[in-house]
């Protein structure tokens, strides 16, 4: 069964297991999938409303556009929770695979560093597709539901947290990768990302909290 078919329950204690997957690299793409939902429920409950019909149509247009084009990154999102563990056991079978033979052994180590590539590139992807959703936030914030504020300040954090989360997955696998010169550019990729996912967010929760502590 895969995991996005799983009840909530059975998906938690999943994750509570001897099985080291799925783990935090599923978590993290389940984080990000949550945080795009829950921005998209912000302009669920904005859209029709009075004060929303009240904006210029132009801001009406760009803010449902804002909000659908986080359809397409969370079904991605969804997508890769699977994809994530799928990488992971792929460079496990490949660790018992026969290694008698010099053939065997050429075999099993061009096989590790597939398995090991995937799951680098995996969990970048999940990286990028949560900072691009992280990036349309503050313009939803800017005319979404004021009172649904605090649900924008969660999906924040869960976007920034499947940031990061996916990032520690990727340099964990750079340590098994022998191109070293790709093994630098994923970094540098990764650090990137990292920056700018938490300079990104640092400003949203920084509207958010100033609002909600306007009362």
């Amino acid at each position: 069964m895969k995991l996005v078919d799983m009840k909530v329950i059975d998906f938690i204690h999943e994750i509570d297991s001897k099985s080291p997957a799925p783990g935090g690299g599923s978590v993290s793409a389940l984080s990000s999938a949550l945080g795009v939902s829950l921005a998209r429920m912000v302009g669920h409950l904005t859209v029709d409303k009075k004060k929303f019909l009240a904006l210029a149509p132009e801001i009406q247009f760009e803010f449902k556009d804002t909000c659908n084009s986080l359809i397409m990154i969370k079904d991605q999102l969804i997508a890769l929770i699977d994809l994530d563990t799928d990488s992971f056991n792929m460079i496990m079978k490949a660790f018992k695979m026969p290694k008698e033979t010099e053939n065997e052994i050429k075999l099993r180590s061009e096989k590790i560093q597939e398995g090991t590539t995937e799951a680098i590139m995996i969990p970048i992807k999940v990286a990028s597709l949560s900072l691009s959703a992280l990036h349309l936030i503050p313009y939803i914030l800017k005319y979404g539901n004021k009172q649904t504020i605090s649900d924008l300040g969660v999906s924040t954090l869960m976007l920034s947290s499947g940031i990061d989360g996916a990032c520690m997955n990727v340099l964990i696998n750079l340590q098994g990768l022998e191109d070293r010169i790709a093994a630098a550019q994923y970094k540098k990729q990764v650090d990137d990302l990292i920056d700018k996912a938490h300079q990104i967010r640092d400003e949203i929760l920084d509207i958010v909290y100033k609002g909600l502590n306007r009362n």
